[in-house]
């Protein structure tokens, strides 16, 4: 793995891509530094009567477009580093599909897979009641959703603390809820949808079908699970997926994916369907035409699209002289390090980049933030319909971005796109 922390990994891009436009220093410095950053420590009493306590953050980074918007994760590596990039990242998110949000990111240093659900409903309304008391959180100021750990049962403890508190109904606070409370419809599945949506231009500038083109996706949680649904229904090859315990790989073609789902929910993982441990049911594996392998084995396979939805960091300079894949498509937040992805560049791999591939969650939780303000409920179709002309304009701008500056990677493009945008935004506010 490289030895970078997330935030050296923004600020290393970050500084890559204002090279290319001669950025001016009084901007820089202020896309290099957040503008808030909350820290503290989260009370929480456990189901046997101890209280616990739990580093928490919230960090705001530039409110230039609008109100912050990101999530809030629940995971041992939630660190304030960790934090910081992702609301970094956040604010040229929002910039590159062009919605009026600038960016935040909240998370809590635990695990809550050791926590009861009640235990995690008190860390849920302690985390959000200190931000509300502290007046960090607010319709109109910084709008949350879910994130790693997180979800929208979640979303819906934190909702109805944060309106104890205020006294009033507020549902636009927060994203990425039930439906019960003012969610919307497609959010569930937003993140997946967009990146097939940008994958799906991509494909049919380069003149290929998808009948024809193989897929191995690094994850199996919310984003992994629902891409590998909606790009079998594309017509997708999907040939080989992972979870946190190990991968398979179809033995002769590709997956039908309702098996896949059947093998998760039967075995608790998609390898714990075929084996324990170090002990494989062979027949099982040989019927089903399905061989295991390792999540790094995964990463290697000659395929044609790569999707990463896991965690960060997960293709770097000790493994990516093995990558195969002629395209990456990053579903999940920084998959791929810097220094990797220079070396991709020159092996020609095509990265569709995370601040492009990944933006349909935070743009479906736009759409529900305005559906909430107006109290209207849009149909899912329609809801489906304008994240696509989003996620395809955004690529087009992209592109146009490319076409200006030759021969810049997605990446750099996508960076130079949010960072130009945020700029005019602070020029026309008279901050810059």
């Amino acid at each position: 793995m490289s030895s970078k922390k997330p935030f050296e990994n923004f600020l290393m891009t970050l500084k890559d891509a204002s090279k290319e436009i001669n950025l001016c220093d009084k901007t820089l410095k202020k896309l290099k530094v957040p503008e808030n950053i909350f820290q503290t420590e989260v009370s929480f009493k456990l189901d046997n009567g101890d209280i616990q306590q739990a580093p928490a953050y919230r960090v705001q980074h530039n409110s230039a477009r609008g109100p912050y918007k990101g999530g809030i994760r629940f995971h041992p590596d939630a660190d304030l580093d960790e934090v910081k990039s992702l609301a970094s990242l956040m604010s040229l998110k929002c910039a590159v599909v062009n919605i009026p949000f600038g960016g935040g990111k909240g998370g809590v240093q635990i695990n809550p897979k050791q926590l009861s659900k009640t235990e995690l409903e008190r860390l849920s309304r302690a985390y959000f009641r200190t931000g509300t008391e502290a007046g960090i959180f607010g319709v109109n100021k910084d709008i949350p959703a879910p994130d790693v750990y997180t979800n929208p049962q979640i979303m819906a403890w934190m909702l109805d603390e944060h309106e104890k508190i205020l006294g009033e109904k507020s549902p636009g606070v927060l994203t990425g809820k039930p439906l019960e409370l003012g969610g919307s419809l497609g959010r569930g599945y937003a993140t997946s949808q967009g990146g097939l949506f940008v994958l799906l231009e991509y494909l049919k500038q380069l003149g290929l079908s998808p009948k024809k083109t193989t897929i191995a996706i690094q994850g199996f949680g919310n984003a992994g699970s629902f891409f590998a649904k909606l790009a079998n229904k594309a017509g997708f090859k999907i040939v080989a997926v992972s979870d946190s315990k190990g991968a398979i790989i179809h033995d002769q073609g590709e997956f039908e994916i309702d098996k896949l789902y059947q093998y998760k929910q039967a075995g608790g993982s998609l390898r714990g369907n075929f084996c324990q441990e170090d002990t494989c049911d062979i027949e099982k594996m040989s019927k089903e035409k399905v061989k295991t392998i390792s999540n790094e084995a995964l990463l290697k396979l000659d395929i044609d699209v790569l999707v990463l939805a896991a965690m960060d960091g997960v293709v770097h300079e000790g493994n990516v002289k093995n990558i195969k894949a002629k395209i990456i498509l990053e579903l999940a937040n920084g998959p791929v390090t810097p220094e990797a992805d220079k070396i991709l560049e020159k092996k020609d791999v095509v990265v569709i980049p995370d601040i492009l591939a990944n933006a349909g969650g935070v743009t479906v939780s736009y759409f529900e933030w305005v559906q909430n303000r107006s109290g209207d409920v849009w149909e899912e179709d329609f809801v489906n319909e304008k994240l696509k002309k989003i996620m395809t304009k955004a690529f087009t701008d992209l592109q146009k971005i490319q076409t200006k500056h030759a021969s810049v990677s997605m990446r750099k493009a996508a960076f130079i796109l949010g960072i130009e945008r945020i700029q005019t935004a602070m020029k026309l506010r008279g901050q810059i």
